[in-house]
């Protein structure tokens, strides 16, 4: 079994390549020596040929780098270079980068670059997995507000053009699924709103 340390500060790199030994007794009865990638170990990438040859390399490097003067430019090289990959490759490598990044300012800068390659890594809150989950709630709430409205169509009630256009325009998903629940049960579209703030309040003429 391989042991891989990934670390962006050269101590930490020190430190991690051991050798660490575990004792019982006077008996050792293990030695580790992780393998380590750090800024001493990695290269950091100037090529943007290597990118497209060499993704693992290139996406590690620039995590270990992430600390240096230079991580601009090699995330604007990765960034230019994933654009050559297949799609399900582009995802991985520039979704692996993100997480690997942590908090670092640097990855904020991929964050704004990562847009250049269509990605989703699910649970680790990447700018590609925010956009996906948005797109999705937009999805979800495009569609409750056609069944509001084929349920007040479907019981024969007019619905005038305002109605629809602030049905249609709602993403709230908690008050579309109140008005699907009303619209099973009101004399007029317009009940829908019932109770609610209208959009849009007349200013009273001070005279």
């Amino acid at each position: 079994m391989l042991l891989v340390a990934v670390c962006r500060s050269r101590a930490t790199a020190s430190w991690a390549a051991g050798p660490f030994e575990c004792k019982v007794g006077p008996w050792s009865s293990q030695v580790t020596r992780p393998f380590v990638l750090g800024p001493d170990s990695v290269s950091e990438i100037t090529d943007e040929t290597l990118v497209a040859q060499e993704p693992a390399l290139a996406t590690f490097s620039a995590i270990v780098h992430s600390e240096s003067r230079g991580i601009d430019a090699i995330l604007k090289l990765l960034a230019r270079g994933m654009r050559s990959f297949d799609v399900a490759t582009a995802k991985y490598w520039s979704e692996m980068l993100e997480v690997g990044l942590e908090n670092t300012p640097a990855r904020d800068r991929w964050r704004e670059l990562e847009k250049m390659v269509i990605s989703y890594f699910p649970g680790r809150g990447t700018v590609f997995e925010e956009a996906y989950y948005d797109g999705e709630a937009k999805g979800m709430a495009k569609g409750m507000a056609k069944a509001v409205l084929r349920v007040l169509e479907n019981r024969g009630l007019a619905v005038p053009d305002d109605v629809r256009a602030r049905v249609s325009d709602c993403t709230d998903l908690a008050q579309l699924d109140d008005w699907l629940d009303r619209a099973g049960t009101v004399e007029q579209a317009e009940e829908l709103f019932a109770g609610m703030p209208d959009e849009a309040q007349e200013v009273p003429n001070p005279e």
